[in-house]
């Protein structure tokens, strides 16, 4: 048996277990004392959790910790697991970004040398030009784990003023260099969406026992979303405009094809005009808005501000 398939096995072997001695392992795969140490050594860092006790009742404890079974993937997956961690790079900060380079180097080690050379060469070849996060944000991970455990989160938010909030998130989400989430904010009763790198001192609120299940925040959202965009629009789109949108466009935007005219439409909020008119202004002259009448002032009002500073 190889190495690498004999390390898989044993920790088939070892994970429904609670406890083993040496000889379990020497005996399970007729193994010596010398080969059984170093196949601990090694299944350490593959993330096997176990901790040593002497005297007579001693041995190896494992450590309560699911391990998945061992996948086994042809070349083609394996190179496109290892693109996509390679693209994960961009983003120095994720709810896991401590666990990337373990990931990686515990698939390394189970390959053969001829693919690890491969796939450190494709690695030198390939590059990702995308938005590193510009205030990486501190508390992703507690941030997720509360939405995954459906907690309220106590928490400093500072984007406008600097106040306390209680949120229950819903989702978190990346878009354009900057970590947001969409949450309920407890107290007020009313949704809104915050930038985490304007979070600090952060807490999950352990003794609040009733919040809302995932599936309720999801219906609750789903339903503040179509009321509180509700100002309509369109906008005709140059077939480089309908390129900019596939780019770059909000969740209120949608891409519609007629009589081979693109439109981008959608809804707004009156909150959101700024936001509108700053995003379709980036469009320059591949953009002509139709309705409503407010939006087209406000962007002409923008465009004649632009080209007031060259004037």
């Amino acid at each position: 048996m190889k190495k690498a398939e004999r390390l898989n096995q044993e920790l088939i072997f070892l994970s429904n277990k609670h406890e083993f001695r040496l000889k379990d392992l020497m005996e399970e795969f007729h193994i010596s004392k010398r080969t059984a140490l170093r196949d601990l050594e090694e299944l350490t860092g593959l993330g096997l959790p176990y901790y040593t006790e002497s005297g007579r009742y001693g041995g190896y404890k494992l450590i309560n910790q699911t391990l998945l079974p061992p996948v086994y993937f042809n070349k083609d997956e394996i190179r496109a697991i290892f693109f996509a961690l390679n693209a994960l790079s961009i983003l120095s900060s994720t709810p896991f970004e401590k666990s990337y380079p373990h990931i990686r180097q515990k698939l390394l080690a189970t390959l053969p040398k001829s693919q690890q050379e491969y796939l450190d060469r494709m690695l030198e070849v390939v590059r990702y030009y995308s938005v590193a996060p510009i205030h990486p944000p501190e508390y992703l991970a507690l941030i997720l784990t509360a939405i995954m455990e459906e907690k309220v989160v106590r928490m400093i938010y500072s984007q406008h003023e600097t106040i306390q909030i209680d949120l229950q998130v819903y989702e978190l989400f990346y878009r354009n260099g900057i970590w947001f989430c969409s949450a309920y904010e407890v107290n007020q009763g009313m949704w809104g969406t915050y930038r985490c790198d304007y979070m600090s001192e952060c807490e999950i609120l352990e003794e609040i026992e009733h919040t809302h299940s995932l599936k309720e925040l999801k219906i609750s959202h789903e339903e503040h979303k179509r009321n509180y965009h509700n100002i309509p629009f369109r906008a005709q789109l140059t077939s480089f405009g309908k390129e900019l949108f596939l780019k770059h466009h909000y969740p209120n935007m949608v891409l519609e094809e007629k009589d081979g005219i693109s439109y981008l439409t959608g809804g707004y909020n009156e909150a959101e005009l700024d936001y509108m008119t700053h995003y379709l202004c980036s469009y320059g002259k591949h953009v002509k808005i139709e309705f409503p009448e407010q939006l087209k002032k406000s962007y002409l009002q923008q465009l004649e501000e632009i080209k007031s500073q060259y004037l």
